[in-house]
């Protein structure tokens, strides 16, 4: 791709936009360690929500998708469609709980929520291994998109002069100088910096993947023509289930009914993974601590939902579609959504700075949350906690600032070793199955304790290992897939469930004050709820049960409905948009009649000590 003055005007312009927001928020962000990462509690839910938006559109979302519409069609999707019943529970069950608990992290909560040396152990473990190995492992994937991005644009990336002929070490060279400069500004500015240019950065990526896949439908034939070759295709690949079908042919090669079963009862409750915990948690956590209030909390969570489910896929999947129809033969079929921006005849080469712009943005966006965040586990729950306790804010604020470059550094070096964004999501989901129904139990159920969580960690663990690294379950096959994510929820569940039955309670004092501060259903909270009769919170579990169902109704109908409508089935798109907006009107109706505070119980603001 040949990049004129304009084009390199274009993307300077863009760098120097986020340097200087950057440099604007640096008094205000850097006072404080609350200001550093969680804004000092005073941010609006538009921006809070945008801000998880921009994060999860990373430069390899695009590309996975890809990949993954090239295997399976769009119902390939589902890997990660599902997740959104995990999303709405975290928007109306999950959401409030976690700003009342007025934490800094979510693993902070562990010391909340239980106590002793086995609560300490956890949130040092888990700041560890979710703020080094786990965090470098979704750095490393983001950056591997960045690479593969700049190999296809430029595919003779070299600096001689440097002593760097390898096009890959070449391209590491330059994802390397764009994390330094995210770096730099999200150590100069914390959270309020990566907040505001989240949504600079995601209005300018998402306008552009809408041009790129106007260009890309229109080279392909327009969509008539393009439906029509894909069904062709679809056809000469032996009619494995219709490549436009938005829901997969149930027997078929990549949706067996044990791999339907898996993704639609068991995944999304069951398996921890980074954006759609069970129970809430991660970065998501982090702007819901961010929020204003309960209400900020909960529309930020509910405007990231629609806007990651409804909205966004389509100029995605659009393009994806395009390439399979104008390369064919491509081998690296994540990399066809970039052919479609290096090919002159798809593209206008005029737009290349700002296509070049936006995937900057996605990269960015991602990783300097990524860095935020894992520095956040890194200080605030292991080093502040456990190594030196006493020193004054800006010294953590420092040492927050030398940890996101170390997080920096160790992500390069494990990008080197990544072959695939889609298996790698497919390795977490793996690794992290079994333990999303101990972290949502322990908002609700009063004798969940540290041990059992631990328990159900290390169950999941060495039993997803076991099974792909010595059972030898390969997670791209998605029976074995599936086999993996049943055996060690069913595994990790008995483990966690004979650990906490098998040791005592945590202490009641510990179950009280959690009670007092974060007011939970005291449906399964029966001796600690007749020990704080002070504290009357609502039994509200059918209502945000009809408001979850209500929210998965109103989202999953407006995605189809829009595709619908774009592949030219008007009366059938607009018949499904108009039963979601009925939902919605009576999501917004019912949350209304309830009370924005959510439900009711208004409280004094709190910090976790």
């Amino acid at each position: 791709m040949h990049l004129t003055f304009w084009d390199w005007s274009v993307i300077a312009g863009y760098f120097l936009i986020n340097f200087l927001i950057g440099l604007w928020y640096r008094r205000r962000a850097t006072g404080s360690t609350e200001e550093f990462f969680v804004s000092g509690r005073n941010v609006s839910w538009w921006l809070a929500g945008t801000s998880m938006v921009a994060t999860t559109f990373a430069a390899d979302t695009p590309l996975a998708v890809t990949g993954l519409v090239a295997s399976y069609g769009i119902a390939g999707n589902w890997l990660w469609w599902n997740m959104l019943f995990s999303n709405m529970l975290t928007v109306f069950f999950f959401a409030r709980l976690w700003r009342r608990a007025g934490v800094m992290t979510d693993i902070e909560l562990t010391e909340l929520r239980y106590g002793g040396k086995p609560a300490a152990f956890l949130r040092g473990f888990r700041a560890l291994y979710l703020g080094l190995p786990i965090n470098c492992i979704i750095l490393g994937w983001v950056n591997l998109a960045m690479v593969k991005i700049l190999l296809i644009i430029f595919p003779g990336l070299q600096f001689p002069s440097l002593g760097v002929t390898d096009p890959k070490i070449a391209a590491l060279c330059v994802v390397f100088g764009i994390m330094l400069l995210t770096a730099f500004i999200s150590t100069l500015s914390g959270l309020w910096g990566v907040l505001v240019t989240d949504l600079f950065q995601f209005v300018l990526k998402m306008s552009m993947v809408i041009v790129l896949a106007y260009y890309a439908v229109k080279a392909a034939g327009g969509m008539e023509v393009m439906q029509a070759k894909l069904q062709a295709l679809d056809v000469a690949k032996g009619g494995q289930g219709s490549i436009l079908s938005f829901t997969p042919d149930i027997g078929s090669l990549w949706m067996p009914m044990i791999a339907f079963f898996c993704y639609l009862f068991v995944n999304w409750w069951a398996t921890w993974y980074p954006g759609s915990e069970p129970g809430g948690g991660g970065y998501v956590a982090q702007r819901i601590f961010c929020a204003k209030d309960e209400k900020n909390s909960l529309m930020a969570t509910l405007w990231f939902s629609i806007a990651h489910y409804a909205l966004r896929p389509w100029p995605w999947i659009l393009t994806a579609l395009a390439s399979l129809v104008l390369y064919p033969t491509l081998a690296d079929r994540e990399s066809g959504f970039v052919k479609t921006i290096v090919d002159p005849n798809v593209f206008p080469p005029a737009l290349a700075g700002l296509m070049i712009a936006a995937f900057a943005a996605a990269y960015m966006s991602t990783v300097a949350t990524q860095l935020n965040w894992g520095a956040s586990y890194l200080i605030n729950d292991f080093y502040r906690r456990f190594l030196v306790k006493t020193r004054e804010e800006k010294h953590y604020v420092h040492a927050a600032q030398i940890a996101t470059v170390v997080l920096m550094l160790a992500s390069s070096v494990v990008t080197y070793y990544q072959d695939t964004i889609s298996g790698a999501w497919k390795f977490l989901m793996a690794v992290g199955a079994g333990t999303g129904s101990i972290f949502i139990l322990r908002w609700f159920w009063w004798r969940i304790n540290a041990l059992s969580e631990v328990a159900a960690m290390l169950a999941s663990f060495v039993v997803s290992m076991g099974l792909q690294y010595v059972g030898k379950f390969d997670s791209n096959d998605p029976r074995q897939f599936a086999w993996t994510v049943l055996i060690t929820v069913m595994a990790s569940t008995c483990v966690w469930l004979a650990t906490m039955y098998l040791t005592p309670p945590e202490n009641q004092s510990t179950l009280l004050n959690f009670y007092r501060r974060v007011r939970p259903s005291p449906t399964l909270w029966g001796p600690i709820a007749k020990a704080a009769p002070e504290i009357t919170p609502k039994r509200d579990e059918l209502q945000n049960l009809a408001d979850w169902a209500s929210g998965c109704v109103m989202i999953y109908l407006a995605l189809f409905g829009i595709g619908k409508i774009i592949f030219g089935h008007w009366q059938l798109g607009l018949s499904l948009l108009a039963v979601s907006c009925l939902a919605g009107g009576f999501l917004f109706w019912h949350l209304g009649r309830r009370g924005w505070q959510v439900l009711g119980d208004a409280a004094p603001e709190t910090k976790a000590p």
